[in-house]
Order: structure tokens, then C-alpha cells, then sequence
């Protein structure tokens, strides 16, 4: 495995894990800490996108 194969993978991961929260949020706190789980779900989701932008570049 090269470093943007590691990449893809670290990037896939993030996603998945990325709506695995948001969606933990949205369907099973529906109160306050929703709001929490959705804000972190979307912080995956931005270094999911920087983990991309790094394939080809590293």
C-alpha cells in the first residue's frame, strides 16, 4: 500500500464514520446532544475532504 492508497482508505473511513454520527444523531438524540453528534459527524466530513485533497500531493 502506497501513501494514497492509505489516504483513500483514511478518507473512506472518515466518511463512513462521518454519517454513522450524523445519523446517530438525527435518529436517536433528538435533543441537545443531536445537535453535538450532527457538528462532530460534519468535522469528519471536512477532514475527510482535506484527506482527499492530500492524494497525489503527499
Amino acid at each position: 500500500m502506497n501513501k494514497n492508497t492509505v489516504l483513500g482508505w483514511a478518507t473512506f473511513i472518515m466518511i463512513v464514520v462521518g454519517v454513522a454520527l450524523i445519523a446517530l444523531g438525527a435518529v436517536r438524540y433528538k435533543d441537545v446532544a443531536g445537535y453535538g453528534f450532527g457538528a462532530v459527524g460534519v468535522g469528519f466530513f471536512a477532514i475527510a475532504w482535506v484527506f482527499n485533497a492530500l492524494k497525489g500531493r503527499v
